[in-house]
């Protein structure tokens, strides 16, 4: 229970400004410490505290009614000093939010408000909410939110029918196995982490921990409960315990012959109803599937990177994929707090095969002697959140390239490349991204363990000395790998 307070005399943001915009849950205790309810209660004691809130209103002991009257009245400080007030909130909304209009009309209506009463703020509001409510930003929100909605209802229809996952595993560890395993355990459903390299069990159990020590940073987990997390990540050097998994993701590298063998030999040790799934970005499940005695109880099922913040997984359904293991998958996906969406088999799935025309339109560009820097600066200034260099550092120069090669050649000749492109220049130099701290950028690890964009290649016309007639199309070099 939560009984309103006094909170126009003294709001919650005049306490702390910058938390009109962070939306994030407060504890009972500090919603009544900030004035925003007069008293909390327990679940099972509900009634009985209504109650006696009522009975010390009846007999007098609560004074109601000031407190009534005193929220008809204004904050009582001026235009000027809510101005201050909310300067750093204002900040805050063109930094963070520049293309979302609400964010600024919120303060600004905060500011024009401060000195009216209720009944004046309330009218304010209500012509600053339509003023809102008829932008484009607040039209495409909506429009998300809908297809949203229709996703939703699309995911319930395919897991109504599934099989729950008890317990799953993942082949392949590092970041993406790292960041998969802490997904499943998170929610709840214990996950063997396998690799073949030590080194590389402790690179995913090092992402695992990670990702834990944030959510007990910030107070969303308690510490028993992260302890309880990654004692449900079980990292193993062999398949032990991959009998008794009722899905297993295999995350390796991106090469069929690789894949192929790993494949084989996991359906050789699962139970006939274990759901194999390839978290591949590229590469088709039809081709994939010829691998295996059971092509019904394979699909694929793409994560995004980084994996816990990445609400998308494509699944896909191959050629022989059965209804049963697309429902099972989709219901996993949705029991990780994910959103699925099924998705036909093609190069690229859907993401990759919208992504790669636009990163071959700013490699073209950048070929043509446009300067990488202000084509980030452009599209983040549009809204993107990140510019396409910055985008290829994070996800990797070397995958960046194979899902260009895989999904142009796909789809030849429409997406052939032929010229050679700033991705494979800067391979070629040693540069991978983010993963070793140089690409169209230079990376520094802050003191969280994150890497920061820190400044950028010094020479651009590095990136220009393709020619375009030097060399066949790159579609048509890699059309027999596809």
């Amino acid at each position: 229970m939560a009984a309103p307070s006094d909170c126009r005399a003294w709001p919650v943001w005049r306490q702390a400004p910058n938390g009109l915009f962070r939306a994030r849950n407060k504890s009972p205790d500090k919603v009544v410490l900030a004035g925003a309810a007069d008293a909390v209660a327990a679940p099972d004691i509900l009634r009985f505290a209504a109650l006696a809130l009522l009975e010390k209103a009846i007999t007098g002991q609560s004074d109601w009614q000031t407190k009534r009257a005193r929220l008809k009245q204004s904050l009582g400080i001026s235009k000027e000093e809510a101005a201050t007030l909310l300067a750093p909130a204002k900040a805050q909304a063109a930094k963070a939010l520049p293309h979302l209009p609400a964010a600024h009309f919120a303060v600004d209506l905060l500011e024009q408000a401060a000195g009216l009463d209720r009944d004046a703020a309330l009218a304010l509001e209500a012509e600053t909410f339509a003023k809102a409510a008829k932008t484009q930003a607040a039209a495409s929100l909506v429009a998300i939110f809908v297809n949203e909605q229709a996703v939703k209802k699309s995911i319930r229809n395919y897991a109504k029918d599934a099989r729950p996952v008890q317990k799953a595993a993942v082949a392949g560890a590092g970041i993406m196995g790292g960041g998969i395993a802490y997904q499943s355990a998170s929610r709840g459903v214990p996950i063997i982490m396998k690799d073949i390299a030590a080194t590389a069990l402790d690179h995913g159990m090092a992402e695992a921990r990670k990702l834990v020590a944030k959510t007990v940073e910030t107070g969303r987990l308690t510490q028993d409960k992260a302890d309880t997390i990654l004692g449900s990540i079980m990292p193993s050097l062999t398949y032990e315990g991959f009998d008794k998994v009722d899905v297993v993701i295999e995350a390796i590298v991106e090469d069929v012959a690789v894949k192929h063998k790993v494949l084989r030999e996991i359906e050789a040790l699962t139970s006939p109803s274990t759901i194999l799934a390839s978290n591949t970005s590229s590469l088709q499940i039809g081709a994939l599937a010829e691998a295996l005695q059971r092509p019904e109880n394979f699909l694929g099922m793409h994560f995004f990177n980084p994996v816990p913040k990445m609400p998308l997984v494509e699944v896909v359904r191959g050629p022989k994929t059965s209804p049963e293991a697309i429902a099972s998958v989709t219901g996993y996906a949705a029991a990780m707090g994910k959103t699925p969406i099924v998705v036909e088999d093609c190069p690229g799935f859907v993401v990759n095969r919208i992504l790669t025309p636009y990163l071959i339109a700013y490699l073209r560009l950048v070929h043509d002697g446009a300067n990488f820097v202000e084509i980030d600066k452009a599209m983040e200034s549009f809204g993107w959140p990140m510019g396409p260099a910055y985008l290829i550092d994070v996800i990797g120069m070397d995958i960046s390239q194979h899902v260009v090669e895989i999904v142009s050649a796909g789809f030849a000749p429409r997406m052939d490349v032929t010229f050679e492109t700033a991705i494979e220049l800067l391979l070629r130099a040693g540069r991978l991204g983010q993963k070793n701290g140089h690409g169209f950028y230079k990376y520094q690890t802050d003191a969280k363990g994150a890497r920061a964009r820190k400044s950028t290649l010094k020479r651009n016309a590095f990136l220009r000395r393709g020619n375009p007639m030097a060399r066949p199309a790159l579609a048509r070099k890699t059309s027999s790998r596809a």
